[in-house]
């Protein structure tokens, strides 16, 4: 399903009439929050002191990148991995199609990847005649269904059980089922015979070690591990921000990251990766590439305010408290990383230009700040962005020498500033508001700027009582 040509409105009204969808989101998401707010509140005794810790240990890698690079690929190279560079998601994509070219692969296993999804990995080799197969179960139920993602932790969490096993059906011509167990069973039945004839698999990286040259996945299912261990060849590919110092740094994170993703206190699995196999060694792949890759990453971290978004750990804590989120669905964003910390990390990487419409699906309620474990601030960050959209922001970022500021919204917005920064002048306001509701309700969608908004809202009742109760609140009198 190709998302990005289709307009935001028609999706998010879309979205919006999927009661389904609707339904499973907000189970879903009800059950995420209280797993996480119990597993905190029961396990933990210095939950916020682990949060400072956490973002100190993220922000000091950061600020000593190149080094933690540097230190990285020669303590990696030194455990017998092939580290490659990448700056672009094209330049990852052909790395990665080159390593399997030079090994006459031609059908490689992945484990679950946002990264890979960021840079577009599963088209580019659909283009080049080599597939590639998702063994994540969420991922793979939306490869069945021709979809992409929907969250960045559980992918498929807008399908129930029902809907899983149509997909089933129709996809790989099982029997009807919607019992949990039995909807596994056919997935592992169908990826059994995938693992058979591996001899690539793929990975992401969830944290990278610098002074050990080493990686840190956590999943839940098993399936990445066979990626990583039972192929001849294992690629794993790495954003320049998941690198931290040490093994100490990244079990902080750890210890983050899964309650604030799925309220475990442990994940099922944590592999640490350090090299390919060994000759005394049982198991493992016999090449291991790691593609680190930049796009556009180096330019946030330039800036005084967005570096602060590469602390992010991907944990989807944003996404499970946002209530924008669970009422229009992660494919709304139409890009990789959808809720609060798409709406900022996006418009950085892709471009303002092509991603800068996400950043209105936000109510700046600051949920998102408030939950996120690196206490990245989100919500400031959103707000930010948004005055690079009408030609106020601080520099450039990626895409915005593109965005082109309406005058039409500049001038509304300026005089909206102009009378919400003077007592006079709003309570003036305040009281001719009854004039401009008719106004606006009769001609606003035929007025610039205020059509887009008429067009889906109503104005509130400002008339008889309205004032009654303003006047009781502040003790001023409108006449």
């Amino acid at each position: 399903m190709e998302l990005a040509n289709i307009p935001h409105k028609t999706i998010v009204h879309d979205k919006l009439n999927d009661s389904q969808m609707r339904e499973n989101l907000t189970k879903a998401m009800h059950t995420l929050q209280g797993n996480r707010l119990n597993l905190i509140e029961n396990k933990y005794e210095d939950w916020q002191g682990l949060r400072d810790r956490a973002r100190q240990v993220k922000n000091n890698a950061l600020m000593s990148l190149a080094d933690r690079i540097e230190e990285f690929e020669k303590n990696a190279t030194k455990n017998g991995i092939q580290v490659h560079f990448a700056s672009s998601d094209k330049d990852a994509c052909e790395i990665i199609y080159q390593i399997m070219k030079q090994n006459n692969v031609d059908k490689i296993l992945k484990g679950k990847s946002m990264a890979s999804e960021e840079i577009g990995l599963n088209a580019y080799l659909k283009e080049k005649g080599i597939n590639a197969v998702e063994s994540d179960l969420g991922e793979l139920i939306l490869q069945l269904n021709d979809e992409p993602p929907v969250h960045i932790v559980v992918p498929a969490i807008h399908r129930n059980r029902y809907e899983v096993g149509q997909i089933f059906h129709d996809k790989l011509g099982a029997p009807v089922e919607s019992d949990i167990e039995k909807l596994n069973s056919i997935a592992r039945s169908h990826l059994r015979n995938q693992f058979e004839t591996l001899k690539m698999g793929l990975s992401g990286v969830n944290f990278a070690i610098s002074k050990e040259g080493a990686i840190w996945l956590i999943e839940n299912e098993g399936n990445g591990r066979m990626c990583t261990t039972a192929p001849d060849i294992h690629v794993a590919i790495c954003g320049i921000e998941k690198i931290v110092e040490t093994f100490d740094d990244a079990a902080t994170l750890v210890h983050l990251l899964t309650p604030s993703a799925t309220g475990q206190f442990i994940p099922t699995y944590n592999n640490i990766i350090s090299g390919p196999r060994k000759e005394t060694d049982k198991d493992g792949p016999r090449q291991m590439h790691i593609v680190i890759f930049d796009h556009n990453r180096t330019s946030m971290l330039k800036h005084k305010h967005f570096y602060e978004a590469l602390r992010c750990i991907r944990c989807g804590a944003c996404m499970n408290f946002c209530p924008v989120y669970d009422k229009i669905g992660g494919h709304s964003y139409r890009t990789t990383y959808p809720g609060p910390i798409g709406e900022v990390i996006s418009p950085n990487l892709f471009g303002l230009d092509k991603t800068g419409d996400v950043l209105s699906f936000c109510s700046q309620c600051s949920r998102c700040s408030e939950v996120c474990p690196e206490r990245i601030p989100l919500a400031d960050l959103i707000r930010e962005l948004r005055s690079y959209k009408v030609g106020q922001g601080e520099g450039s970022i990626t895409g915005s020498e593109n965005v082109k500021a309406s005058s039409s919204e500049q001038l509304v917005f300026s005089m909206f500033a102009k009378m919400a920064t003077s007592g006079n002048l709003w309570r003036s306001s305040f009281s001719k508001a009854h004039i401009m509701n008719s106004l606006v309700t009769t001609f606003g969608p035929m007025l610039p700027v205020a059509k887009e908004w008429a067009a889906f809202k109503k104005l509130p009742d400002v008339t008889g009582n309205f004032y009654k109760k303003v006047q009781a609140i502040e003790g001023v009198k409108y006449e």
